[in-house]
């Protein structure tokens, strides 16, 4: 055991930081496993252990951990078959591993990444080095998995923000949007009313919007990336161009067109004579004609049939 990190002072412990991650550790010396465990959890990482390859294997499909620091060299199943079975294993594949080994030879360094390692570290391992290894690898496998989850959003401009509204990722797309509508003080900052927005949002809540002039931008809560952050997705919408479309399309007047818009966006009778400077009695009068010409009754189905022409 490392004597400098066994008189540690007790307070850094106390003030570690919130924890950045789960590492699972794998070794069959007992020495090793208690150095890292106490230098990983200094770090503010959680630290599972395991003795074998087997409990290794076990305990990974148990918590999946954010990464793999593991022995190349353990009796019974080695390192290399642990990493090729967690390489065969679609919810353990995309997790980093990083061997610790003492064969320095090329042939086995080779071995370690055909079988799914990220890097390797050599024995006896130093814990500066091992830190800086980890911390490079959970920030790279954290990148991928947010870029991930913005293509399972569906491809469309997003970003991803922490709860203090700090843009952490953003496609080239949402930049451009970011840049026309939110003109704020502060770059790669919402603004508050979107932050309180969003830490009250759920998927299913209706988006929030910011207009200008006849554009808007609408934004969705799409779900969270990871413990602290969400992913949001960017819609552009042209107001003048979905009138034009409800009038072509429905053989509606302009002002059943503006009518119809709003509906669209959940806007009742009131809301909209203000909007458009009628009064809410001219407003029903308006929808009496909009409904035959869209083929509904309800004022939902005309919401439905006109989100379908102009989007989400």
């Amino acid at each position: 055991m490392n004597l400098a990190y066994d008189n540690r002072d007790r307070s850094m412990a106390e003030t570690a930081p919130l924890v950045r991650g789960v590492v699972l550790v794998v070794d069959d010396q007992p020495e090793t496993l208690a150095l890292l465990s106490e230098v990983l959890g200094n770090e503010g990482y959680t630290v599972i252990v395991a003795v074998d390859g087997r409990s290794a294997l076990e305990r990974a499909r148990m918590i999946t951990p954010d990464l793999v620091l593991l022995d190349a060299r353990m009796p019974g199943m080695d390192g290399f078959e642990v990493c090729l079975r967690m390489s065969a294993d679609a919810s353990l594949a995309g997790v980093p591993v990083i061997f610790m080994t003492g064969l320095t030879e090329s042939e086995h360094i080779v071995k370690g990444f055909r079988a799914g390692g990220a890097d390797y570290v050599t024995k006896p391992v130093k814990p500066d080095e091992v830190c800086v290894r980890v911390e490079a690898h959970l920030k790279r496998a954290q990148a991928q998995r947010r870029a991930d989850m913005v293509v399972n959003a569906g491809g469309r401009a997003a970003i991803i923000a922490d709860s203090d509204g700090q843009v952490r990722w953003h496609s080239s797309r949402a930049a451009a949007y970011l840049e026309r509508y939110l003109d704020g003080d502060q770059p790669g900052v919402l603004p508050g009313a979107l932050v309180r927005w969003m830490r009250q949002a759920e998927p299913s809540s209706r988006p929030y919007e910011i207009a200008q002039g006849q554009a808007r931008l609408s934004i969705r809560l799409a779900g969270p990336a990871g413990a602290d952050g969400w992913i949001l997705t960017l819609v552009e919408f042209d107001d003048e161009a979905s009138i034009n479309d409800f009038v072509e399309r429905f053989e509606l007047t302009p002002r059943q067109a503006e009518v119809l818009l709003w509906v669209s966006r959940g806007k009742t009778n009131r809301d909209i004579g203000e909007i458009l400077d009628m009064k809410p009695r001219t407003v029903n009068k308006h929808l009496e004609h909009i409904f035959p010409k869209l083929g509904v009754e309800t004022r939902a189905a005309a919401a439905a049939t006109a989100l379908q022409v102009i989007g989400p």
